[in-house]
């Protein structure tokens, strides 16, 4: 097999030297992003770059401009004839930068040698104003997830604030939410005729912010729905809640209304999202000449941690229909899923075999959940009328077409590439669809066989699942199904292990002081996890984040849906207690739990959860007289399996 070489022309242009090697003098788009140059499909600036240069520009990146010194980053370019674009990266920069706790991390997953320090807080903001400052007549047009969840008014957790929409901050000229690939396409064929960034007011799925005395624009078929305003939005809790219903609602209905909210002397109009990604668009995204590798540059400095995880993994697919109440991907994505076809993964598959480091393992076949890929509705016309945020709760849509042929099938398809020793699925499986009791619109022969092809020749070591909580009031406010079903699922993993010789570890993930939970929910959890034979570690406490009922539910007091109380812990030292429950097995916590439950008179439940049973000292001794045996009590720390049959640990934490 011919591993495949390359030429720094192969990458997008990031200095002056190699724009002259492409001969090129000007740009007409220049990206700022806030993530090192990636020339891969998970990294958005070069999704949204090759993009540009597919439609005929000259496109270069400016990856981690310095905005601490004189600039000379956001200069070295020139200036662009069209526009600039702006991302803050691949995640929102303040949950890169800080933990649920407020503490500054001392990493970066996106930075060469995983390096912290590279980008700003709020970098879409920081970035703009920059390039506003030296390039006033330049159009800025922002996107990325930063973009994205913050284009309205939002609870901003860092300063514990709301903060109006990032257009306002910012003073870009447009604003891209979502995956942005169908609007810049339309932006890009106007601009590139002369029509002036500033008369894009009727784009589909942008957003802009203009005088108020302005009419609304007109000559298209869009309903109006106006929100309260941001001042009234600041003066009211409740009225800041009421938005979100409509905010969720238009973000995932096929067709819907046009957002208006004013903010101040300004009007924020955000137009209708497009529709769903056919399946040629979104492979045509796939399909542009990546590299797949880092810029060249960063050869001499380091590993790129979140490029290293990725880099022998393929995207199936777009969306989760899930809804969870923490999770911002439907917010971003959308909720209906864009499957890519299988050749065009396949075509994928065949491009990695050929890197000069691989070694036959793909370390990923997934995309936001795993086993979504190719769902959808059975008639399209029921899905382009449902305003509901989830598709499978609080029961599994009837009208969804859940069946797990078709990931069966490409899985199967592609263990038979000679080129690929093991294609694992690493990405989060939606236990629930697997749980033929829970998800009746897919008949129990495809679950189980997919079930039995996963176990057998997908799972690196372990199989990750996000049950999330014990509590059914809890998990009815996260929009996940009843606990018993995870029962279920593991009873079902266990005996697919058992019928093939395999002991294969199941790794739940938790949160912690999540909107509605209280402290007898979180000893509950302990209590019955530990029943079920598992020492948690793959937990975290919840982070509110723009966009999600949960953190609107965080700010206000009150579920968005109905307007009523819904009790949430906020001090910081209630929630480090909350998340003390899930390591009740630790020495230093359990005079405490022990405590806590007393006063509450649980005193039985504190010497159930605090006490060994037999079977687990039993199987402490058996592991001190021989260390290598495998304990019968199971951790939860994440890890993955090499291809030499080790196990490595890893910390990466994910939401689904």
């Amino acid at each position: 097999m011919i591993k495949k070489e390359n030429n720094l022309s192969d990458w997008l242009p990031i200095t002056k030297k190699e724009m002259e090697l492409r001969g090129w003098d000007s740009l007409d788009v220049i990206i700022i992003s806030g993530d090192a140059y990636v020339d891969h499909p998970s990294f958005g600036a070069a999704v949204i770059a090759r993009l540009v240069e597919s439609e005929g520009l000259r496109v270069g990146i400016v990856p981690q401009p310095n905005w601490r010194d004189d600039l000379r980053d956001f200069k070295k370019l020139g200036k662009p004839n069209l526009f600039f674009g702006v991302t803050g990266g691949c995640m929102d920069s303040m949950v890169n930068h800080y933990t649920a706790a407020k503490r500054k991390r001392s990493n970066d997953a996106y930075t060469p040698g995983g390096e912290a320090g590279y980008r700003p807080d709020y970098a879409t903001v920081v970035y703009t104003k920059i390039l506003k400052e030296l390039y006033p007549e330049v159009p800025v047009l922002i996107g990325g997830i930063e973009a994205s969840l913050r284009r309205v008014t939002h609870y901003d957790y860092w300063s514990d604030q709301l903060k109006p929409s990032i257009l306002q901050e910012s003073g870009a000229d447009i604003l891209v939410y979502g995956m942005g690939e169908q609007p810049l396409k339309q932006i890009i064929k106007l601009v590139a005729k002369g029509v002036p960034m500033t008369s894009l007011k009727t784009i589909q799925q942008t957003a802009i912010l203009q005088p108020i005395e302005e009419d609304i624009p007109k000559g298209v078929h869009w309903t109006n729905l106006e929100l309260k305003s941001h001042e009234e939005c600041l003066e009211d809790k409740i009225k800041f809640a009421s938005n979100f219903k409509f905010i969720e609602r238009e973000s995932n209905k096929q067709n819907a209304d046009r957002l208006i909210q004013n903010i101040g002397n300004k009007r924020l109009v955000i137009n209708p999202p497009y529709k769903t990604m056919k399946e040629k668009e979104i492979d045509a995204s796939f399909d542009l000449p990546y590299t797949r590798l880092p810029h060249p540059k960063y050869a001499n400095k380091g590993p790129i941690p979140a490029f290293d995880m990725i880099k022998f993994s393929i995207n199936m697919h777009r969306g989760c229909f899930g809804g969870c109440s923490f999770c911002t991907i439907s917010a971003h994505q959308g909720k209906m899923i864009a499957s890519r076809s299988e050749g065009s993964i396949i075509k994928e598959i065949n491009e990695v075999t050929k890197m000069p480091d691989f070694k036959g393992y793909l370390s990923d076949l997934g995309g936001p959940s795993a086993n979504m890929y190719k769902m959808k509705g059975k008639v399209q016309s029921i899905c382009d009328r449902c305003v509901s945020p989830s598709c499978i709760h609080p029961v599994v849509c009837d009208n969804l077409d859940s069946s797990h042929k078709a990931m069966t099938q490409l899985y199967r398809k592609v263990d038979k590439i000679p080129e690929i020793k093991k294609a694992f699925v690493s990405s989060g499986i939606r236990y629930d669809l697997l749980v033929s009791e829970y998800n009746k619109a897919d008949e129990t022969k495809s679950l189980n066989e997919y079930m039995e092809q996963v176990v057998t020749r997908h799972i690196p070591g372990r199989l990750k699942v996000a049950p999330e909580h014990t509590s059914d009031p809890v998990l009815r406010i996260m929009r996940k199904p009843s606990f018993k079903y995870f029962h279920m699922f593991k009873k079902k993993f266990e005996q697919v292990n058992k019928k093939h010789g395999l002991k294969q570890p199941l790794i739940p993930y938790f949160i912690s002081s999540h909107p509605g939970c209280e402290m007898q929910d979180m000893a509950n959890l302990a209590l019955e996890t530990k029943e079920m034979g598992f020492q948690l570690e793959q937990v975290q406490d919840f982070t509110p984040t723009p966009m999600t009922v949960a953190t609107v539910i965080y700010y206000s007091g009150v579920h968005p849906y109905t307007l009523k109380p819904v009790n949430t812990v906020k001090d910081p030292r209630r929630k480090k207690d909350q998340n003390k429950f899930f390591f009740w097995y630790k020495k230093e916590n359990q005079a405490w739990i022990r405590d806590t439950l007393r006063k509450t008179g649980n005193s039985k439940m504190a010497e159930e959860l605090l006490t060994y049973h037999a079977k687990m000292k039993k199987d402490e001794r058996d592991q001190k007289k021989n260390p290598s045996a495998k304990s019968k009590f199971s951790s939860t720390k994440s890890s993955t399996t090499t291809p030499n049959g080790k196990v490595k640990s890893r910390s990466k934490k994910r939401r689904k």
